[in-house]
């Protein structure tokens, strides 16, 4: 049996091992397990890496950064990343990180914008989805501004986005868990009424699949688009990586 799984804090809210079940059904592999693996405390990593027949694991909140200490290497896209969502464990035992997160955040922007050009963007919150967010933005040449509670962690407070800041910055990309079940009333602290139609809003959770954050800014007009297919996507990259 070859075992693959999520690791993280809380996993409640995660349809990982739905889809990967799902997956397995639908392509005749009877000798695959995916299972999700709540751990206290990123510590845990370390025993849980010593299961029988694990080839591969994602990494979820909050753990996408602390989990790269206990890896023997990193891809170097997950490198400049500086953080992880899925490790390869290779027959001799060692550990690579990756982060197919990009692969999931590309799709993503691809079906929102279509062909549109946006000059800016916001990115709320500052874990390892947003660096991941951020990554792809640079790639693509969107100039970007870190928003967080603490403004000390980002280039913005919410406290400071004003109708001049939110007209400059027309995509929107929620990479915190706000809004995340099973707090699903909650939405990121920003002022919705100042939206347009010109606006677009990708939020990074999937569950539920239309979010507070998303219906917020539909009500004025704004596009809006879930995690789900990053998080289609990101897991299919993560299947060819612990098949290579």
């Amino acid at each position: 049996m070859r075992r693959f799984g999520l690791i993280g804090k809380k996993l409640g809210h995660s349809f990982s091992a739905r889809y990967f079940a799902e997956k397995f059904e639908r392509e005749g592999l009877q000798d695959c397990d995916y299972s999700l693996y709540e751990l206290p405390e990123i510590e845990c990593v370390k025993e849980f890496m010593l299961k029988p027949n694990l080839v591969g694991f994602n990494v979820t909140i909050p753990y996408k950064q602390q989990v790269i200490p206990y890896l023997d290497d990193l891809h170097p896209q997950a490198a400049e990343v500086g953080a992880v969502n899925c490790v390869q464990i290779l027959p001799d035992g060692r550990k690579i990180g990756y982060n197919t997160d990009v692969d999931g955040v590309r799709v993503s922007l691809n079906k929102l914008l279509g062909g549109d050009k946006v000059e800016s963007a916001l990115i709320l919150g500052t874990g390892g989805a947003a660096q991941a967010v951020d990554y792809v933005l640079r790639e693509r040449g969107i100039e970007l501004k870190v928003v967080s509670r603490d403004k000390s962690r980002g280039d913005l407070a919410y406290d400071d986005l004003t109708q001049d800041v939110l007209s400059a910055h027309r995509l929107i990309i929620n990479a915190s868990p706000v809004g995340m079940f099973p707090a699903c009333d909650d939405a990121p602290a920003i002022p919705y009424a100042m939206l347009s139609g010109s606006h677009y809003l990708f939020d990074l959770v999937y569950n539920p699949l239309v979010t507070r954050f998303m219906e917020l800014g539909a009500a004025q007009g704004a596009k809006t688009l879930s995690g789900i297919d990053m998080l289609y996507a990101q897991a299919e990259s993560a299947w060819r990586i612990w098949n290579e």
